[in-house]
């Protein structure tokens, strides 16, 4: 018997937030989603929408819903 690595590495994962309009608003979003267990990067850009999560794990959409929302913002889902 071999025992089994594993091999699988960061997951990479893109969510739609609204009413972010500026660069507070992308902070704010980041840095409430950056206190998730797990995630090592988020970048959110306002202009889109859009904020892409890297974590060691798939991450609990309503773990990122609560960050979300206490960042003042919505989650819409995943892009």
């Amino acid at each position: 018997m071999t025992a089994q690595t594993d091999t699988t590495g960061p997951v990479t994962t893109v969510f739609k937030v609204s009413g972010m309009s500026c660069g507070h608003c992308e902070g704010a979003v980041s840095g409430e989603i950056s206190q998730i267990s797990g995630v090592s990067s988020v970048t959110a850009v306002a202009k889109t929408g859009e904020v892409t999560v890297v974590s060691a794990t798939p991450l609990d959409e309503e773990a990122v819903r609560t960050a979300v929302d206490e960042a003042g913002f919505e989650l819409a889902g995943r892009a």
